[in-house]
């Protein structure tokens, strides 16, 4: 029994790693994961170099860590720059450091994947893996209950909260159902602003991965690109993820697009499990009013609502999403920070974080827009 790096997932079957997953959430398959290293996205260069931990048994793996070295903290939705400045300020080195995450996505779910027993053999591997390979901490971002459970009594690792907002479809028989539980003033809000986007002319067309072709995802990675281009950054995704995504897992897509007289303005691009529906990029070549409102979030509600799917996790922050009926979840994060006085000085700055945070989603969910019960 040892520990292994994997510096490449394409070392690995993908029936081995998938093997290890514990459900059907896309962005843990080797198909996603090993599609972020092949076209580009992360690997050399892009300060994401792939990482991954096994525990090997008699050359099968028993678990598994999806993780990176990292040379800095962009797209990780978890921000600890704030650390790495101190640290600067200190002198004391941060970077690199090394990360279990789905890269580019603030998605909760299993990062020690595997057999139980395995993966705390794993986990307590880790701090020698970080003193061999010269990494300064490890950081394990959106971790689920399992993860809560094999990290809340292992030693030095610090647990870390924050905040999103999560759709929830108890069953809806269709948007108006949903509208019906709102107060008058929120649903005539809602109303307003989607007959405003109809009033544009707007129409709005769902499709699969395979209906998807070269020229479909042309478009979709323009408008995915703007986004960042309106705010003078780079995309952390490549044209070529899209088109060999789409080839891997066609089934998991979901791809709205906006068309005004016949011709596509806008689009969102998700992804989708049994249960939830997964709001990822959207983006536009022009600004029109209202519309991503209608894109990214009453489009997805839609589409959950017909087809049954129980929850629509859209994304990272957006306060906006409270008025819509997306409702604040907490999210957990792990960090193990090699220096005593860094860890000591860390662990009192998130008890106080944490306090914050738990209070902010008690009053978020005061301004959720459901009616209250007499």
């Amino acid at each position: 029994m040892s520990l292994v790096l994997l510096p490449n997932l394409a070392d690995l079957s993908a029936s081995q790693w998938d093997a290890l997953t514990p459900d059907d959430q896309p962005f843990l398959r080797h198909a996603f994961l090993s599609t972020l290293e092949e076209s580009g996205c992360v690997g050399k260069g892009t300060g994401w170099q792939p990482e991954h931990l096994l525990w090997m048994d008699n050359g099968e793996p028993r678990a598994a860590l999806p993780g990176y070295r990292k040379s800095h903290s962009r797209g990780e939705y978890v921000f600890d720059h704030a650390w790495a400045d101190a640290c600067q300020r200190a002198g004391l080195p941060y970077y690199p450091k090394w990360l279990a995450a789905v890269p580019f996505s603030p998605v909760t779910g299993a990062r020690l994947l595997g057999e139980a027993d395995a993966a705390k053999k794993l986990l307590h591997s880790l701090p020698d893996f970080l003193h061999q390979r010269q990494l300064h901490s490890a950081h394990i971002n959106f971790g689920n209950a399992q993860t809560h459970d094999l990290l809340a009594n292992a030693p030095r690792w610090l647990p870390r909260f924050g905040c999103q907002y999560h759709w929830h479809n108890p069953g809806y028989r269709d948007f108006q159902d949903f509208l019906d539980t709102l107060m008058s003033r929120k649903r005539k809000q809602i109303r307003k602003e989607r007959e405003l986007v109809a009033s544009q002319g707007f129409e709005f067309t769902f499709l699969v991965g395979h209906q998807l072709s070269e020229a479909h995802w042309d478009f979709v990675y323009a408008c995915y690109s703007n986004t960042y281009a309106v705010r003078g950054q780079r995309p952390y995704l490549t044209r070529q993820f899209f088109s060999l995504l789409a080839e891997r897992m066609p089934n998991a897509i979901r791809v709205v697009l906006a068309t005004q007289n016949g011709l596509p303005v806008a689009m969102a691009f998700s992804l989708v499990d049994n249960q939830t529906f997964y709001g990822r990029y959207w983006g536009c070549l022009a600004e029109f009013d209202r519309l991503h409102f209608e894109t990214c979030f009453y489009q997805g509600m839609d589409y959950a609502i017909a087809n049954g799917l129980r929850r629509f996790d859209a994304g990272a922050q957006g306060e906006h999403k409270l008025v819509r009926g997306f409702e604040p979840v907490i999210t957990e994060s792990w960090h193990y920070l090699r220096h005593d006085g860094l860890h000591d000085a860390v662990a009192d700055y998130l008890q106080q974080e944490r306090q914050g945070v738990e209070a902010w989603a008690e009053e978020a969910r005061e301004s959720l827009p459901y009616r209250r019960n007499e």
